[in-house]
């Protein structure tokens, strides 16, 4: 039996660590060439030993999603490596940890925050979609959230992931035509690098997070994954512009 990628190249923005990995190792484990983009270089090695590991061919490129000349060099080296590019997944993404609240957060945080979730993700696809348009084919997932559904008081963060589910759904209009799908997922609270620092040390902090999901527990990113891999694959070939919360229940309080 075949993958459900098999052959399909692949690229993944934010693959040092958390969703990335995760998706990256799930889509190395369906046939995928692999390809995994970040500005972490030892965790994009790490990653990459982990895929090698696990028998894939993948290949790893420093890149800061948040610079156009970056996100430009990181499409072309793919295509040149591997020849084209069937599926991206833009998951490269920051949080304002100090859950900043509009009237107090810094525009050094606000720049960041929506430079790398926001910027990142348009300008991902900007490349992205210019190779799928020679190709006459492709697929797309970003990296959106549950409080790119509802209202949070972290406004930097909140503002970054609203931005990507309207971009979502913009691009899914504009390239539907051409045979490209556009599709965002939509994780709550999951254990990654990211989220660590929120609740790690802090109990009531971690009861708390854990409380706003019906299902009792964060996700893992293995399970985010399971859901870029089905987004991704010949399974959901009728699914564009559409929002997949996989999130516990914590938008349908």
């Amino acid at each position: 039996m075949t993958g459900r990628l098999q052959g399909k190249v692949s690229l993944i923005t934010g693959g040092a660590s958390g969703i990335g990995r995760a998706t990256a190792l799930a889509f190395a484990g369906e046939g995928a060439k692999v390809v995994i983009a970040d500005v972490d270089i030892s965790g994009g090695k790490e990653t990459m030993r982990l895929l090698k590991e696990a028998g894939a061919e993948a290949l790893f490129i420093k890149t800061d999603v948040s610079q156009a000349h970056e996100v430009q060099r990181m499409v072309e080296k793919t295509v040149t490596t591997y020849e084209r590019l069937d599926c991206a997944f833009n998951s490269a993404g920051v949080a304002d940890l100090a859950n900043n609240a509009a009237a107090d957060c810094s525009e050094e945080s606000w720049d960041k925050v929506i430079g790398v979730n926001l910027t990142g993700v348009w300008l991902s696809m900007k490349y992205e979609i210019r190779q799928m348009l020679k190709q006459g084919e492709g697929t797309i997932v970003n990296a959106a959230s549950v409080l790119g559904l509802v209202g949070n008081t972290n406004a930097a963060y909140t503002a970054s992931k609203h931005g990507v589910v309207g971009l979502t759904k913009s691009a899914a209009l504009s390239y539907a035509p051409a045979g490209i799908r556009v599709n965002a997922v939509c994780p709550g609270y999951i254990t990654t690098p990211m989220t660590a620092p929120i609740y790690i040390g802090n109990p009531q902090a971690e009861a708390d997070l854990i409380a706003r999901h019906p299902i009792g527990r964060m996700g893992t990113p293995e399970e985010i994954a399971e859901a870029v891999l089905w987004l991704s694959s010949p399974a959901a070939s009728f699914v564009t512009g559409h929002m997949l919360s996989v999130d516990g229940g914590y938008v349908a309080r």
